[in-house]
């Protein structure tokens, strides 16, 4: 059977629960990941590490994960991981401004741009099969086809590093009508001052830049089919902007006791979280709340998390050296009896700010009468439903 964990809840100190999801597969890396990437259509997954070096795994449900390749790619650390071309070539950038093309069967070295942007190299974001975008740490973007090894468009999108990008490709009719159906939305950080910029590839312009919010912006997805952006921040809380209305957010939702460094989208209405006190979360959006806390990869921050390419797996990176991958119907399944116990909402999609989420005093009162008495089922039942 397996093995609990504990997780202190950040609303009523000195609450432990027992949560009893444990990973499926675990991967010692040895060193501390930077970043994963799984491969678009085979049981392969990419790890980058801070010593410069590039992993790749077959992985199986009855099976230990078996590692194919182990690369030095980098002369410095490895900082981000991308499959390209069908899964064919995977691409990985560091802060030595290269760029490195490796051949996922042989291993060998395809191409190398040494010099592929001015400033160290930070997050690589897919846009098409053979397109590829990179940022990096002095807010230049750049859009590369991987098939002609050329720099198809570059962007100044603002003055400090891409902590986050994503490819806003399908959007709905209403907004192809309003907005390029090219864009591409990164999240940037100015002197602890974080800024949301909206690139336009068609038109090769910056097309819309937020206010600088006085918190820094980590992470983003885009939801609510294309009418939300939601940015990850580092006081934890998640920020909502409106498709068209970039200048200041219309939403902030307070719930994540520390940084929200990845994030991932579940399915419009839901996304899940990766924070720097190593939970992972299920997190609605509009109506705003924490659903539950789905695991914890370990005490530390995690860095990054991905889905499998059938959406089987959630794998996750963390500064302890280890990749785990979860059964992610098994842990979707496990929250369903807290879900079912909390009341329906409506869904408010207006771009009204939201009141930041507090807890009731009387959850607070109900939580401490709880303390340090047995945890059944039931009690953590009542617990989430009163968070």
């Amino acid at each position: 059977s397996p093995s609990s964990f504990r997780f202190a809840s950040s609303r009523s100190p000195g609450v432990e629960l027992e949560l009893w999801n444990t990973p499926t597969m675990e991967i010692n890396l040895g060193k501390l990941p930077f970043d994963l990437d799984f491969h678009p259509s085979s049981p392969l997954v990419a790890a980058a590490l801070i010593n410069g070096d590039l992993h790749l795994y077959r992985y199986a449900a009855d099976a230990q994960p078996e590692r194919l390749l182990a690369i030095r790619a980098h002369d410095e650390s490895c900082r981000a991981v991308r499959f390209v071309d069908s899964g064919r070539v995977i691409l990985t950038a560091s802060p030595d401004c290269s760029i490195l093309a490796t051949d996922v069967e042989t291993g060998t070295t395809i191409a190398r741009l040494e010099d592929a942007h001015g400033d160290a190299i930070n997050r690589l974001v897919n846009l098409t099969e053979t397109m590829v975008a990179s940022g990096d740490d002095e807010g230049c973007i750049k859009v590369w086809d991987t098939r002609q090894r050329v720099c198809c468009n570059s962007f100044q999108a603002n003055e400090d590093y891409i902590s986050d990008m994503t490819f806003a490709a399908d959007t709905t009719q209403l907004l192809a009508t309003r907005h390029s159906l090219n864009c591409l939305v990164t999240v940037v950080v100015y002197s602890g001052d974080g800024s949301l910029s909206v690139c336009n590839l068609r038109k090769s312009k910056v097309q819309s830049r937020s206010e600088f919010s006085e918190d820094e912006l980590l992470s983003l997805v885009i939801v609510k089919n294309g009418r939300k952006v939601i940015c990850g921040t580092q006081t934890g809380a998640l920020l909502l902007y409106s498709w068209g209305h970039f200048k200041d957010c219309s939403d902030r939702f307070l719930g994540h006791p520390m940084s929200v460094d990845t994030l991932l989208k579940l399915d419009e209405d839901t996304i899940i979280s990766g924070s720097e006190d190593g939970v992972i979360r299920l997190v609605g959006i509009l109506p705003n709340r924490i659903i539950q806390p789905l695991a914890e990869h370990s005490e530390y921050p995690i860095e990054r998390l991905d889905f499998s390419h059938d959406r089987k797996f959630l794998a996750s990176i963390s500064h302890d050296q280890m990749m785990k991958l979860w059964d992610l119907q098994e842990l979707l399944d496990g929250n369903q009896m807290t879900q079912d116990g909390l009341p329906d909402e409506a869904d408010s999609d207006d771009d009204e700010m939201d009141v930041d989420f507090k807890p009731a005093e009387s959850s607070k009162k109900s939580k401490r009468k709880r303390q340090g008495k047995s945890r059944s089922s039931s009690s953590v039942s009542d617990f989430f439903a009163d968070l």
